[in-house]
C-alpha cells in the first residue's frame, strides 16, 4: 500500500514524507472501526503504524479526555481550549516524532473535529477554532481525511450504552454536527474523502484502502 499524497516538512535539516491519515464523523458513525482496520492493514503491509485517538494518545491527552467527556459542564471556549491543549501535547509527544522517523500515523479524530463540534456546532466560529489549532499544532494537517457521513436520525438509532457528555447532546446539536461534516468535505475536497457511514463496514474498509492505494 503506497502513501497518500505526501506532505513534506523540514526538521533538523532533512525532509521527510508525512503519511498522516485521520478519520472523522459524527458519534456512532463507525470512524473508530475504520481507523483500526486501516491501521491493521498498513501494519500487515510491513509499515510502522501509530494508531491513536483524540482526545488522547498521551497521558495528558487521556486525562483531558476524561475531563471533557466525563467531567463537569463547561463553556464552549473552555471545551475548545482543552481539546487544543490535548492536541498540542499529542502532536509534540507522539504524532510529529512518528512522522519524522517515517512511520504512518492513523488518528481517530483530529483538528477537523474541533472545527465541526466547537467551531460550528458550539458557534465559536470555524475560522477562529482552526486558527487556535493551527497555532498549537504548528500547522500540521493530515495527508488524507476520511469523513464517515451519518445523519442525526441514523446516529440516534445507533446510540447505545452509557453516553459521554457530548454524546448526550440534543438531536438538534447532532444535526448541526452532521451538516458541519458535509460542509467540511465541500471546503477541503483535496484532503477530505466522504464515505457513506450506512454502508457495511467491510465495504467501507475496501473503499478506504482503494483511496489510499491511489495516493
Amino acid at each position: 500500500m503506497k502513501p497518500a499524497p505526501p506532505v513534506t516538512m523540514a526538521r533538523t535539516g532533512r525532509i521527510v514524507v508525512v503519511v498522516f491519515v485521520t478519520f472523522e464523523g459524527p458519534d456512532w458513525s463507525g470512524k473508530s472501526t475504520q481507523a483500526a482496520l486501516l491501521a491493521d492493514r498498513v501494519r500487515a503491509d510491513g509499515h510502522e503504524v501509530i494508531a491513536t485517538r483524540e482526545p488522547g494518545g498521551t497521558p495528558l491527552g487521556e486525562a483531558i479526555r476524561d475531563l471533557v467527556l466525563h467531567g463537569v459542564e463547561m463553556s464552549p471556549w473552555a471545551e475548545a481550549a482543552l481539546f487544543a491543549s490535548a492536541r498540542a501535547e499529542h502532536v509534540a509527544a507522539l504524532i510529529r516524532p512518528a512522522l519524522e522517523r517515517g512511520a504512518w500515523v492513523v488518528c481517530d479524530r483530529y483538528v477537523d473535529s474541533s472545527i465541526v463540534y466547537q467551531g460550528i456546532a458550539r458557534g465559536l466560529g470555524a475560522d477562529r477554532v482552526l486558527a487556535l489549532n493551527e497555532a498549537v499544532t504548528g500547522g500540521l494537517l493530515p495527508s488524507l481525511t476520511f469523513v464517515l457521513q451519518l445523519d442525526a436520525a441514523s446516529a440516534r438509532e445507533r446510540c447505545s450504552g452509557e453516553l459521554d457528555r457530548i454524546e448526550r447532546e440534543s438531536d438538534e446539536f447532532r444535526q448541526v454536527v452532521a451538516a458541519g461534516y458535509l460542509e467540511l468535505a465541500r471546503l477541503y475536497p483535496d484532503r477530505v474523502v466522504s464515505l457513506d457511514a450506512t454502508e457495511p463496514a467491510d465495504r467501507l474498509a475496501e473503499q478506504v484502502r482503494e483511496r489510499v492505494r491511489r495516493g
